[in-house]
């Protein structure tokens, strides 16, 4: 697209993916709107003269704010041209423990978040000629990630609202894009993960043979320096997204073609690395011989 256009995302913190996303736009000429929760994570894009604001994406007020903020910024009778919904967070452990009340704050953030975004956001996105709501899912919407049940059904989640989506907001020219990430070196585990502020398996557990094993895979510390640079997915993700015709899904990210290709198929072949990934190939030898021993 060889004109200016208007494009608002949240979760924009420095250090991820939102971020990188917004300086790519930016660097290609258009006006972006970066938000986030708190202000002064995105001094970064400040200071490469990107406009941002605050949003609380689960607040219904901070999402009123800046939907009053943005109708008074943009040009007379112009729309939003892009609404990409990325803010989104993590939550590891196994389902046979999990908080019911974390589980529900993640879907809050991971799925509600995105409804209540895009209605608010709705009217300035009719304005538009030809407007494009991107809702940031993962590769997980389609494999079981072990011990990220909660993160995997909220992507799930999203990821068939968004094909819903697609399909009634198209009489309005409005395109929905699911975008399926893959491995991307960011600090979203630091930041967003309930588990790396303390959070660790709950006593009782039925790993808690395995606690130290259990407890390392939470962490997730295995990925921390896995995918692609945030820098370089957010150049592939912005190209993509400002041809005329977007595809309705996107994979890019660290193995992201090769879960494409393999959600293709009636089986999943990535099931030993999966396992040998989390961890749960060691702790399953774990957790077997403690059972042997307590018979």
């Amino acid at each position: 697209m060889s004109f200016k256009l208007n494009i608002l995302i949240t979760g924009c913190s420095a250090g991820g993916m939102g971020a990188a996303l917004a300086i790519a736009f930016h660097r290609a000429g258009h006006h972006v709107y970066a938000t986030a929760r708190n202000t002064s994570k995105l001094a970064p894009l400040v200071e490469q003269g990107i406009e941002t604001l605050a949003l609380d994406v689960i607040s219904e007020s901070s999402i009123a704010a800046a939907v009053e903020t943005v109708t008074a910024a943009l040009p007379d009778g112009k729309g939003l041209d892009i609404l990409v919904n990325n803010a989104g967070g993590s939550y590891v452990m196994p389902v046979a423990d999990m908080s019911l009340p974390d589980a529900k704050r993640l879907f809050d953030l991971n799925v509600w978040s995105y409804i209540a975004v895009t209605q608010a956001f709705l009217p300035l996105l009719l304005k538009a000629t030809r407007s494009i709501v991107v809702n940031h899912t993962s590769v997980g919407s389609i494999f079981a990630f072990p011990f990220q049940g909660t993160y995997n059904a909220s992507k799930a989640a999203m990821a068939m609202f968004s094909e819903t989506m697609r399909l009634e907001l198209a009489p309005f020219g409005i395109r929905v894009v699911d975008l399926k990430t893959g491995g991307v070196k960011t600090n979203i585990i630091a930041n967003t993960n309930a588990n790396a502020h303390g959070e660790r398996l709950p006593k009782g557990s039925i790993y808690e043979p395995a606690r130290d094993i259990m407890e390392s895979t939470m962490t997730q510390e295995k990925v921390l320096g896995f995918g692609t640079t945030a820098e370089q997915w957010a150049t592939d993700v912005s190209a993509i997204l400002l041809r005329s015709n977007p595809p309705a899904m996107i994979w890019k990210g660290e193995m992201a073609t090769l879960c494409w290709l393999i959600s293709l198929l009636p089986w999943n072949p990535l099931t030993g690395f999966l396992r040998r990934l989390s961890g749960l190939d060691v702790l399953e030898k774990v957790i077997v011989e403690s059972r042997k021993q307590a018979a």
